[in-house]
């Protein structure tokens, strides 16, 4: 039989979880409104969001205590992981091809050749 005290200790870990992993979640969304630039945006938009919904997945699952909710939630945050990182490169890729960035802010621009030479010339 679990004991009540572990029962405890495990519902205030999962909401200290849920707080904390709303926090982020507010972070990011609060980072793609005053951020200016396209690559702060970015990175506003997928590192602080993944880990907040880590720790919200964590937190259900242990809030629950069944394997398969924990089963559930696994692939939800898998494909999150997959996901986000994929779709913001293709993001600063755009923005990077469209000239929607600060160059400025840019230290080391790998891809200034291919701006410069046309895909189509061959060169």
């Amino acid at each position: 039989m679990i004991d009540l005290d572990w029962l405890a200790i495990a519902d205030t870990t999962a909401l200290v979880l849920v707080l904390i992993g709303a926090l982020l979640c507010l972070t990011a969304s609060i980072g793609l409104l005053r951020l200016r630039d396209v690559p702060a945006r970015l990175h506003a938009a997928t590192k602080p969001q993944v880990l907040g919904l880590l720790l919200i997945c964590i937190a259900i699952a242990l809030s629950l205590r069944a394997w398969p909710v924990a089963a559930f939630v696994a692939p939800v945050f898998l494909i999150q992981l997959a996901t986000a990182p994929l779709s913001a490169h293709m993001v600063g890729r755009a923005a990077y091809r469209n000239g929607t960035f600060d160059e400025s802010s840019l230290i080391v621009d790998e891809l200034r050749e291919s701006r410069e030479t046309p895909p189509a010339a061959g060169g």
